[in-house]
C-alpha cells in the first residue's frame, strides 16, 4: 500500500495550511521547493540544447509514467555519466508533467518544472568544487557514502546505515532515481541493497535502460566526446516482486530489466583474460 504523502514547511503546521501557493514549502533535506523549481529551471535551459541540437535524444515508454502517483516511484537505471544521465531524467520528468509522450520538445515544461524528484548520488561527487553541483545538490540529490567503492578504487569500509532512510524520505515525497550497479561501469553487478530498499518501502519500481551518453559525453557527463549520438531513455513496464521473493532472485530480475546481463561474447572474453 502507498504511504500518504509527506509535506514540509518552513512555517508551523497552524500557518503552513495558508501557504497555498507553497512558497514555504521544503524537501525532507531542508531545501526550498522554489529554490529546487530555480537550480531545475537553470540547468533544464542551459542543457536543452545537449539533447536536442548537438545530439538527439530519443524516450521510448512515457506511457508507464503517465498514470504513476506523484511520490513512492523507484526508477532503476543503468548508468553511463555523472550528470548527464541526470539531467535527461529531468528533462523527460518536467515534460511528462506538462502531458507531453516520448519527447522533451518544445521545453516550455521547464517553465513549471516538477520539483518533487530525487536522484541517488556518491557522496564524493557531489562534494567537488564548482557551481555544478551545488546545483544538483539543491535539485535533488539523495547522497549516500559508497561502501565498496571511492576515488575511483575499490575499497571496504562501514555500510552507510542512513542511505535506506534517506532514500525512503524521498520516496515518501516524491519520485527517486537510483542506478542500482552503483557505477558508470557496464554489467557491474546490482547491488543487493537495492532489492532490501525494494522489501523495505515497497515502490512502484520503474526500470529504465539508457544508451549514447557515454559515447557523447566524458565521464561526468559535462564534456562533449561525440557530437550527432543518439541517446535513447527506455521506461519499462513497473516490476512486480512477491513479498517472499529472494534478494538473489530480485537483483537477478533487475540487472536482466536494465539491460546489464553480460552478453556472450564479453563472458567469454573476460574468461580469458
Amino acid at each position: 500500500m502507498l504511504k500518504p504523502k509527506t509535506k514540509y514547511s518552513v512555517l508551523p503546521k497552524w500557518l503552513a495550511r495558508l501557504d497555498f501557493l507553497g512558497l514555504f514549502e521544503k524537501d525532507p533535506f531542508g531545501n526550498l521547493l522554489i529554490l529546487r523549481r530555480l537550480a531545475i529551471m537553470i540547468i533544464g535551459w542551459s542543457t536543452y540544447y545537449r539533447y536536442t541540437a548537438v545530439n538527439q535524444i530519443r524516450v521510448e515508454g512515457t506511457e508507464h509514467l503517465l498514470d504513476l502517483p506523484d511520490h513512492g516511484v523507484l526508477f532503476l537505471s543503468n548508468h553511463q555519466t555523472y550528470f548527464a544521465d541526470v539531467i535527461a531524467f529531468y528533462h523527460i520528468f518536467c515534460a511528462v508533467k506538462w502531458g507531453y509522450k516520448d519527447t522533451i520538445s518544445p521545453p516550455f515544461y521547464l517553465f513549471s518544472p516538477r520539483v518533487r524528484s530525487y536522484y541517488v548520488a556518491a557522496s564524493e561527487t557531489m562534494q567537488e568544487g564548482g557551481i555544478l553541483p551545488r546545483l544538483f545538490s539543491i535539485g535533488g540529490a539523495i547522497t549516500v557514502e559508497r561502501s565498496w567503492r571511492a576515488q575511483g578504487e575499490n575499497v571496504k569500509r562501514n555500510l552507510d546505515n542512513s542511505a535506506q532512510d534517506k532514500i525512503g524520505m524521498g520516496l515518501d515525497h516524491g519520485w527517486v532515481v537510483s542506478f542500482p550497479q552503483g557505477t558508470t561501469k557496464p554489467y557491474a553487478p546490482v547491488r543487493k541493497g537495492t532489492a532490501h530498499l525494494i522489501k523495505e518501502h515497497q515502490p512502484i519500481v520503474i526500470p529504465v535502460v539508457i544508451n549514447g551518453f557515454r559515447r557523447a559525453f566524458d565521464k561526468k557527463g559535462l564534456r562533449f566526446k561525440k557530437r550527432n549520438t543518439k541517446l535513447t531513455v527506455q521506461f519499462k513496464p513497473p516490476m512486480h516482486f512477491a513479498p517472499d521473493e529472494s534478494v538473489e532472485s530480485m537483483v537477478a530480475r533487475i540487472t536482466t530489466a536494465i539491460g546489464q546481463d553480460i552478453p556472450k561474447d564479453r563472458m567469454t572474453w573476460l574468461g580469458e583474460e
